[in-house]
């Protein structure tokens, strides 16, 4: 993302952010209802301690869940390409676990697993896999089979042919997948600590709604907001920096069209 596309959707979120005001304002409604973004500001700087905390809480378990749910997504996906077996075995589970609604598996995991971390990373991991998983076979499957023959002609093996072609080419479906698991991986940490978290965002949005503080929620909403976007921001950095050529073929598409 450039400087000047960063620069816009800034300028953007000041609008609106202005304009929430404005309409907040002139329309009468009633804080408890729509606290205009000014008495959000004011109740995050009333309590930066409590806000910075819980924000950390759910950052990292968001961060953990989603690193597990990447590295696993990956090894899986490419096991599911290069074994029959598995894909026979394993992919009918997977569709039927992503498929099932996550919120109503929550409180089993409290069940389950007690309070804490467990629960948390579990909800995290199991809302941020598929992507990774179907990003990965998507991406595997969709290697030129002239460049795999070619390597073959040069006597190279599979781990060759995985490492030099397979993998790279794989690289730029591998982090569309990433980009969509991050912003899912928030969401389920949410919906965990909605359950069985006694802190983090979550627990803030729970509490606030609790004690009808709409300008809590909403403070709580925006870091969630805040830490989406600069997570989704670090995976665009890292597809930048590891496979930039794909990054140059789509802003070349994008330039032509």
């Amino acid at each position: 993302m450039e400087a000047r596309q960063i620069g816009m959707g800034i300028l953007i979120l000041a609008a609106l952010c202005v304009l929430w005001e404005v309409a907040v304002r002139a329309f009468g409604i009633a804080s408890f209802l729509l606290p205009p973004p000014s008495m959000v500001w004011e109740e995050m700087a009333s309590r930066p301690g409590v806000y910075w905390d819980n924000t950390l809480v759910t950052l990292w378990g968001t961060v953990l869940g989603f690193v597990i749910a990447s590295v696993a997504g990956v090894a899986l996906g490419i096991m599911l390409v290069y074994s029959r077996m598995l894909r026979t075995l394993l992919y009918p589970i997977i569709v039927v676990l992503q498929t099932a609604p996550k919120i109503a598996i929550a409180p089993l995991l409290i069940v389950w697993l007690g309070y804490g971390l467990a629960p948390k990373l579990v909800m995290v991991v199991s809302v941020a896999f598929f992507p990774v998983v179907m990003s990965t076979v998507a991406g595997l499957s969709s290697v030129e089979k002239d460049l795999l023959d070619m390597v073959r002609m040069l006597r190279g093996g599979m781990v060759q042919q995985f490492v030099k072609i397979a993998f790279p080419q794989a690289m730029p479906f591998i982090f569309s997948g990433l980009k969509v698991a991050v912003t899912l991986a928030v969401i389920g940490e949410i919906v965990a600590e909605f359950v069985a978290g006694n802190s983090g965002l979550g627990n803030v949005i729970v509490v606030a709604n609790s004690g009808m503080n709409v300008a809590m929620a909403f403070a709580a909403l925006v870091l969630l907001c805040v830490m989406g976007l600069a997570l989704f921001g670090l995976m665009e950095l890292l597809e930048r920096l590891l496979i930039p050529w794909s990054i140059e073929d789509a802003e070349g598409l994008y330039a032509s069209s």
